[in-house]
Protein backbone atom coordinates (compact mmCIF):
# COMPACT_ATOMS: atom_id res chain seq x y z
CA UNK A 1 0.00 0.00 0.00
CA UNK A 2 1.16 3.56 -0.64
CA UNK A 3 2.71 5.31 2.35
CA UNK A 4 0.42 8.28 1.71
CA UNK A 5 -2.65 6.09 2.14
CA UNK A 6 -4.37 5.48 5.41
CA UNK A 7 -5.51 1.96 6.28
CA UNK A 8 -9.17 1.47 7.18
CA UNK A 9 -10.67 -1.73 8.54
CA UNK A 10 -14.27 -2.11 9.67
CA UNK A 11 -15.34 -5.51 10.95
CA UNK A 12 -15.97 -7.66 14.00
CA UNK A 13 -12.48 -8.80 14.95
CA UNK A 14 -13.95 -12.02 16.33
CA UNK A 15 -14.39 -13.16 12.73
CA UNK A 16 -11.94 -10.89 10.89
CA UNK A 17 -8.35 -11.98 11.39
CA UNK A 18 -6.86 -8.89 9.74
CA UNK A 19 -8.55 -6.59 12.22
CA UNK A 20 -7.57 -8.77 15.16
CA UNK A 21 -3.99 -8.92 13.87
CA UNK A 22 -3.92 -5.12 13.53
CA UNK A 23 -5.53 -4.25 16.86
CA UNK A 24 -5.14 -7.23 19.20
CA UNK A 25 -8.70 -6.52 20.36
CA UNK A 26 -11.45 -9.15 20.24
CA UNK A 27 -14.91 -7.78 19.50
CA UNK A 28 -18.10 -9.51 18.45
CA UNK A 29 -19.54 -6.37 16.82
CA UNK A 30 -17.97 -4.20 14.09
CA UNK A 31 -15.34 -1.70 15.20
CA UNK A 32 -13.34 0.87 13.25
CA UNK A 33 -9.56 0.72 12.86
CA UNK A 34 -7.59 3.46 11.13
CA UNK A 35 -3.84 3.53 10.62
CA UNK A 36 -2.56 6.89 9.49
CA UNK A 37 1.01 8.14 9.45
CA UNK A 38 2.15 5.01 11.26
CA UNK A 39 -0.26 5.57 14.17
CA UNK A 40 -2.98 3.01 14.81
CA UNK A 41 -6.34 4.13 16.16
CA UNK A 42 -9.17 1.90 17.31
CA UNK A 43 -12.59 3.53 17.60
CA UNK A 44 -15.12 1.88 19.92
CA UNK A 45 -18.55 2.64 21.31
CA UNK A 46 -18.55 3.35 25.02
CA UNK A 47 -19.69 -0.18 25.90
CA UNK A 48 -16.27 -1.48 24.85
CA UNK A 49 -14.16 1.60 25.54
CA UNK A 50 -12.65 0.65 28.91
CA UNK A 51 -11.86 -2.89 27.81
CA UNK A 52 -10.38 -1.63 24.56
CA UNK A 53 -8.04 0.77 26.34
CA UNK A 54 -6.87 -2.10 28.50
CA UNK A 55 -6.51 -4.84 25.87
CA UNK A 56 -5.95 -3.32 22.42
CA UNK A 57 -2.44 -3.19 20.96
CA UNK A 58 -2.79 0.21 19.27
CA UNK A 59 -1.49 3.74 19.77
CA UNK A 60 -4.83 5.11 20.91
CA UNK A 61 -8.41 4.08 21.56
CA UNK A 62 -11.06 6.71 20.97
CA UNK A 63 -14.77 6.96 21.72
CA UNK A 64 -17.18 6.68 18.82
CA UNK A 65 -19.74 8.41 21.01
CA UNK A 66 -17.48 11.47 21.25
CA UNK A 67 -16.77 11.36 17.51
CA UNK A 68 -20.50 11.15 16.78
CA UNK A 69 -21.18 14.17 18.96
CA UNK A 70 -18.44 16.23 17.28
CA UNK A 71 -19.44 15.23 13.75
CA UNK A 72 -23.18 15.40 14.37
CA UNK A 73 -23.66 11.93 12.88
CA UNK A 74 -23.51 8.30 13.95
CA UNK A 75 -23.08 7.16 10.36
CA UNK A 76 -19.96 4.99 10.02
CA UNK A 77 -18.77 6.83 6.91
CA UNK A 78 -18.95 10.18 8.70
CA UNK A 79 -17.08 8.76 11.69
CA UNK A 80 -14.33 7.36 9.47
CA UNK A 81 -13.98 10.71 7.67
CA UNK A 82 -13.58 12.34 11.07
CA UNK A 83 -10.83 9.83 11.98
CA UNK A 84 -9.06 10.43 8.67
CA UNK A 85 -8.87 14.17 9.23
CA UNK A 86 -7.53 15.79 6.06
CA UNK A 87 -6.53 12.42 4.60
CA UNK A 88 -8.71 11.43 1.64
CA UNK A 89 -6.94 8.26 0.48
CA UNK A 90 -7.34 4.90 2.15
CA UNK A 91 -6.40 1.27 1.50
CA UNK A 92 -9.00 -1.35 2.41
CA UNK A 93 -9.16 -5.17 2.18
CA UNK A 94 -11.14 -7.13 -0.38
CA UNK A 95 -13.90 -7.89 2.13
CA UNK A 96 -14.51 -4.24 3.04
CA UNK A 97 -18.29 -3.54 3.23
CA UNK A 98 -19.55 -2.42 -0.19
CA UNK A 99 -22.19 -0.03 1.15
CA UNK A 100 -19.64 1.67 3.38
CA UNK A 101 -17.17 1.94 0.49
CA UNK A 102 -19.82 3.67 -1.64
CA UNK A 103 -20.64 6.05 1.20
CA UNK A 104 -16.96 6.94 1.72
CA UNK A 105 -16.45 7.61 -1.97
CA UNK A 106 -19.46 9.94 -1.93
CA UNK A 107 -17.65 11.84 0.84
CA UNK A 108 -14.56 12.25 -1.31
CA UNK A 109 -12.43 9.40 0.09
CA UNK A 110 -10.47 7.55 -2.59
CA UNK A 111 -10.28 3.85 -1.78
CA UNK A 112 -7.72 1.35 -3.00
CA UNK A 113 -8.42 -2.35 -2.54
CA UNK A 114 -5.41 -4.42 -1.58
CA UNK A 115 -5.81 -8.12 -2.47
CA UNK A 116 -5.02 -10.89 -0.02
CA UNK A 117 -2.78 -11.17 1.84
CA UNK A 118 -3.69 -7.72 3.15
CA UNK A 119 -0.98 -8.05 5.81
CA UNK A 120 1.72 -10.16 4.11
CA UNK A 121 3.63 -10.47 7.40
CA UNK A 122 0.84 -12.71 8.72
CA UNK A 123 2.27 -15.51 6.57
CA UNK A 124 5.50 -15.62 8.60
CA UNK A 125 4.85 -16.89 12.10
CA UNK A 126 6.90 -15.85 15.11
CA UNK A 127 8.13 -18.52 17.51
CA UNK A 128 5.31 -17.54 19.88
CA UNK A 129 2.71 -17.92 17.14
CA UNK A 130 4.07 -21.37 16.27
CA UNK A 131 3.83 -22.37 19.93
CA UNK A 132 0.20 -21.24 20.03
CA UNK A 133 -0.61 -23.24 16.90
CA UNK A 134 1.08 -26.26 18.46
CA UNK A 135 -0.98 -25.84 21.65
CA UNK A 136 -4.15 -25.93 19.59
CA UNK A 137 -2.82 -28.95 17.74
CA UNK A 138 -2.13 -30.84 20.98
CA UNK A 139 -5.75 -30.22 22.00
CA UNK A 140 -6.85 -31.47 18.57
CA UNK A 141 -4.88 -34.67 18.97
CA UNK A 142 -6.23 -35.32 22.47
CA UNK A 143 -9.78 -34.81 21.25
CA UNK A 144 -9.22 -37.18 18.34
CA UNK A 145 -7.84 -39.80 20.71
CA UNK A 146 -11.11 -39.55 22.68
CA UNK A 147 -13.11 -40.20 19.51
CA UNK A 148 -10.87 -43.11 18.54
CA UNK A 149 -11.36 -44.62 21.99
CA UNK A 150 -15.11 -44.68 21.34
CA UNK A 151 -14.44 -46.56 18.11
CA UNK A 152 -12.07 -49.00 19.82
CA UNK A 153 -14.64 -49.77 22.52
CA UNK A 154 -17.54 -50.07 20.11
CA UNK A 155 -18.92 -53.48 19.15
CA UNK A 156 -19.94 -54.63 15.69
CA UNK A 157 -23.57 -55.65 15.42
CA UNK A 158 -24.32 -56.51 11.80
CA UNK A 159 -23.74 -53.35 9.79
CA UNK A 160 -23.76 -51.11 12.84
CA UNK A 161 -21.45 -50.10 15.66
CA UNK A 162 -22.70 -49.89 19.23
CA UNK A 163 -20.99 -48.07 22.08
CA UNK A 164 -22.48 -48.52 25.53
CA UNK A 165 -25.61 -49.87 23.86
CA UNK A 166 -26.09 -46.92 21.51
CA UNK A 167 -25.37 -46.59 17.78
CA UNK A 168 -22.14 -44.83 16.89
CA UNK A 169 -22.90 -42.03 14.45
CA UNK A 170 -21.11 -39.13 12.81
CA UNK A 171 -23.04 -36.87 15.15
CA UNK A 172 -22.07 -38.77 18.31
CA UNK A 173 -18.37 -38.83 17.39
CA UNK A 174 -18.47 -35.14 16.49
CA UNK A 175 -19.99 -34.44 19.91
CA UNK A 176 -17.15 -36.32 21.61
CA UNK A 177 -14.64 -34.25 19.66
CA UNK A 178 -16.31 -30.92 20.39
CA UNK A 179 -16.73 -31.58 24.10
CA UNK A 180 -13.09 -32.65 24.42
CA UNK A 181 -11.98 -29.52 22.56
CA UNK A 182 -14.09 -27.24 24.76
CA UNK A 183 -12.56 -28.84 27.83
CA UNK A 184 -9.17 -27.84 26.40
CA UNK A 185 -10.07 -24.22 25.66
CA UNK A 186 -10.80 -24.67 21.97
CA UNK A 187 -13.93 -24.48 19.85
CA UNK A 188 -14.72 -26.18 16.56
CA UNK A 189 -17.37 -25.84 13.87
CA UNK A 190 -18.14 -28.00 10.85
CA UNK A 191 -15.88 -30.81 12.01
CA UNK A 192 -15.93 -33.64 9.48
CA UNK A 193 -16.71 -37.21 10.50
CA UNK A 194 -17.72 -38.77 7.19
CA UNK A 195 -18.16 -42.51 6.69
CA UNK A 196 -18.01 -44.42 3.43
CA UNK A 197 -19.11 -42.58 0.31
CA UNK A 198 -19.95 -39.48 2.36
CA UNK A 199 -16.21 -39.01 2.69
CA UNK A 200 -15.94 -38.82 -1.11
CA UNK A 201 -17.45 -35.34 -0.83
CA UNK A 202 -14.43 -33.70 0.86
CA UNK A 203 -16.41 -31.05 2.78
CA UNK A 204 -19.34 -33.27 3.74
CA UNK A 205 -19.61 -33.13 7.55
CA UNK A 206 -21.07 -36.62 7.72
CA UNK A 207 -24.38 -37.83 9.08
CA UNK A 208 -25.88 -41.04 10.35
CA UNK A 209 -24.43 -44.39 11.40
CA UNK A 210 -20.75 -45.26 11.27
CA UNK A 211 -20.37 -48.58 9.46
CA UNK A 212 -17.74 -51.21 10.25
CA UNK A 213 -15.22 -51.89 7.51
CA UNK A 214 -15.82 -48.50 5.83
CA UNK A 215 -13.47 -45.54 5.67
CA UNK A 216 -14.13 -42.76 8.17
CA UNK A 217 -12.59 -39.39 7.31
CA UNK A 218 -11.96 -37.11 10.30
CA UNK A 219 -11.06 -33.48 9.58
CA UNK A 220 -10.68 -31.41 12.75
CA UNK A 221 -9.81 -27.70 12.64
CA UNK A 222 -10.47 -25.98 15.98
CA UNK A 223 -9.55 -22.49 17.16
CA UNK A 224 -8.07 -21.63 20.53
CA UNK A 225 -10.46 -19.43 22.48
CA UNK A 226 -7.55 -17.58 24.09
CA UNK A 227 -4.83 -17.20 21.43
CA UNK A 228 -7.28 -17.32 18.45
CA UNK A 229 -4.89 -19.58 16.50
CA UNK A 230 -6.17 -22.57 14.57
CA UNK A 231 -4.88 -26.08 14.05
CA UNK A 232 -5.86 -28.51 11.31
CA UNK A 233 -5.57 -32.29 11.12
CA UNK A 234 -7.15 -35.07 9.07
CA UNK A 235 -6.99 -38.79 9.63
CA UNK A 236 -8.78 -41.71 8.00
CA UNK A 237 -9.57 -44.89 9.90
CA UNK A 238 -11.60 -48.07 9.51
CA UNK A 239 -13.28 -49.86 12.40
CA UNK A 240 -12.29 -53.48 11.90
CA UNK A 241 -10.64 -54.84 8.78
CA UNK A 242 -10.09 -52.60 5.76
CA UNK A 243 -10.65 -54.03 2.31
CA UNK A 244 -7.52 -54.59 0.19
CA UNK A 245 -8.52 -51.74 -2.15
CA UNK A 246 -8.80 -49.39 0.84
CA UNK A 247 -5.42 -50.46 2.21
CA UNK A 248 -3.79 -49.83 -1.18
CA UNK A 249 -5.42 -46.42 -1.42
CA UNK A 250 -4.35 -45.55 2.11
CA UNK A 251 -0.74 -46.45 1.35
CA UNK A 252 -0.86 -44.34 -1.80
CA UNK A 253 -2.14 -41.30 0.09
CA UNK A 254 0.45 -41.80 2.82
CA UNK A 255 3.19 -42.02 0.18
CA UNK A 256 1.86 -38.92 -1.55
CA UNK A 257 1.76 -36.97 1.69
CA UNK A 258 5.29 -37.98 2.65
CA UNK A 259 6.45 -36.93 -0.82
CA UNK A 260 4.75 -33.56 -0.46
CA UNK A 261 6.19 -32.96 3.00
CA UNK A 262 9.68 -33.81 1.73
CA UNK A 263 9.40 -31.02 -0.87
CA UNK A 264 8.23 -28.24 1.47
CA UNK A 265 10.89 -25.61 2.16
CA UNK A 266 11.17 -21.86 1.81
CA UNK A 267 11.40 -20.58 -1.76
CA UNK A 268 9.46 -23.52 -3.20
CA UNK A 269 6.31 -22.82 -5.17
CA UNK A 270 3.34 -24.52 -3.52
CA UNK A 271 2.05 -25.36 -6.99
CA UNK A 272 5.09 -27.61 -7.53
CA UNK A 273 4.45 -29.52 -4.28
CA UNK A 274 0.88 -30.09 -5.41
CA UNK A 275 2.02 -31.23 -8.86
CA UNK A 276 4.47 -33.78 -7.46
CA UNK A 277 1.72 -35.49 -5.47
CA UNK A 278 -0.66 -35.54 -8.44
CA UNK A 279 2.01 -37.06 -10.66
CA UNK A 280 2.72 -39.78 -8.10
CA UNK A 281 -0.96 -40.66 -7.76
CA UNK A 282 -1.22 -41.03 -11.54
CA UNK A 283 1.85 -43.29 -11.54
CA UNK A 284 0.20 -45.44 -8.88
CA UNK A 285 -2.89 -45.81 -11.05
CA UNK A 286 -5.17 -43.31 -9.31
CA UNK A 287 -6.60 -41.12 -12.05
CA UNK A 288 -8.49 -37.92 -11.40
CA UNK A 289 -11.47 -37.73 -13.72
CA UNK A 290 -15.21 -37.33 -13.98
CA UNK A 291 -17.31 -40.44 -13.56
CA UNK A 292 -21.08 -40.26 -13.81
CA UNK A 293 -20.97 -36.49 -13.49
CA UNK A 294 -18.81 -36.41 -10.34
CA UNK A 295 -15.09 -36.11 -9.75
CA UNK A 296 -13.04 -39.03 -8.46
CA UNK A 297 -9.37 -39.26 -7.59
CA UNK A 298 -7.56 -36.21 -6.23
CA UNK A 299 -9.59 -33.10 -6.96
CA UNK A 300 -8.78 -30.62 -4.19
CA UNK A 301 -5.69 -28.64 -3.25
CA UNK A 302 -2.71 -29.96 -1.33
CA UNK A 303 -2.59 -27.35 1.39
CA UNK A 304 -2.97 -23.87 2.82
CA UNK A 305 -1.55 -21.61 5.47
CA UNK A 306 -2.88 -21.84 9.02
CA UNK A 307 -2.88 -19.09 11.64
CA UNK A 308 -5.52 -16.62 12.78
CA UNK A 309 -7.56 -17.95 9.83
CA UNK A 310 -8.04 -21.63 9.12
CA UNK A 311 -7.39 -20.97 5.40
CA UNK A 312 -4.86 -18.24 4.64
CA UNK A 313 -1.83 -17.71 2.37
CA UNK A 314 0.47 -19.26 1.34
CA UNK A 315 -1.20 -21.92 -0.79
CA UNK A 316 -0.27 -25.32 -2.19
CA UNK A 317 -2.65 -25.42 -5.15
CA UNK A 318 -2.32 -26.28 -8.81
CA UNK A 319 -4.33 -23.16 -9.74
CA UNK A 320 -2.09 -20.63 -8.00
CA UNK A 321 1.57 -19.63 -7.82
CA UNK A 322 2.46 -19.17 -4.15
CA UNK A 323 6.08 -19.17 -3.02
CA UNK A 324 6.45 -20.55 0.50
CA UNK A 325 8.22 -18.11 2.85
CA UNK A 326 10.40 -19.27 5.72
CA UNK A 327 8.36 -19.30 8.91
CA UNK A 328 4.99 -20.09 7.35
CA UNK A 329 2.80 -22.86 8.75
CA UNK A 330 1.02 -24.86 6.06
CA UNK A 331 -0.96 -28.07 5.75
CA UNK A 332 -0.12 -31.00 3.50
CA UNK A 333 -3.37 -32.91 2.97
CA UNK A 334 -3.68 -35.09 -0.11
CA UNK A 335 -6.64 -37.38 -0.53
CA UNK A 336 -8.18 -39.96 -2.85
CA UNK A 337 -11.91 -40.41 -3.32
CA UNK A 338 -13.63 -43.28 -5.12
CA UNK A 339 -17.30 -43.98 -4.35
CA UNK A 340 -17.82 -47.67 -3.70
CA UNK A 341 -14.31 -47.99 -2.29
CA UNK A 342 -14.24 -45.03 0.06
CA UNK A 343 -12.21 -41.94 0.84
CA UNK A 344 -8.77 -41.39 2.35
CA UNK A 345 -7.36 -38.04 3.45
CA UNK A 346 -4.31 -37.45 5.63
CA UNK A 347 -3.37 -33.99 6.84
CA UNK A 348 -0.47 -32.65 8.89
CA UNK A 349 0.67 -29.10 9.61
CA UNK A 350 4.31 -28.24 8.97
CA UNK A 351 6.53 -25.24 9.70
CA UNK A 352 8.44 -24.08 6.61
CA UNK A 353 12.21 -23.82 7.01
CA UNK A 354 15.07 -23.02 4.65
CA UNK A 355 16.28 -26.64 4.49
CA UNK A 356 12.95 -28.42 4.75
CA UNK A 357 10.07 -28.37 7.17
CA UNK A 358 9.24 -29.40 10.73
CA UNK A 359 6.08 -31.42 11.26
CA UNK A 360 3.94 -29.86 14.00
CA UNK A 361 1.56 -32.84 14.02
CA UNK A 362 2.42 -35.73 16.32
CA UNK A 363 -0.61 -37.98 16.02
CA UNK A 364 0.24 -41.31 14.33
CA UNK A 365 -1.37 -42.53 11.13
CA UNK A 366 -3.07 -45.89 11.60
CA UNK A 367 -5.77 -47.18 9.29
CA UNK A 368 -7.46 -49.95 11.31
CA UNK A 369 -8.80 -49.45 14.83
Amino acid sequence: MKESDAVVLVAASEVDANLYHASGFLAGDPVIFVERGGRRTLALWDLELARGRKEARVDRVVSLTDLARKSGSRNSADLIVRLLGRMRRATVPENFPLGLAIALRKRGVRLRVRPDPFYPDRQVKSSQEVREIERTQRATEEAFEAALEVLRRSRVRGDRLLHEGRPVTSESLRRVLHVALLERGCSARNTIVACGDQGCLPHCRGTGPIRPGRTIVFDIFPQSETSRYYADMSRTVVKGRAAPAVRRMYEAVLEGQELGISKVRSGVNGRDVDAAIRTRFEELGYRTERRNGAWVGYFHGTGHGVGLDIHEPPWLLKQRDSVLPEGAVVTVEPGLYYPGVGAVRLEDMVWVGSRGCRNLTRFPKVLEV
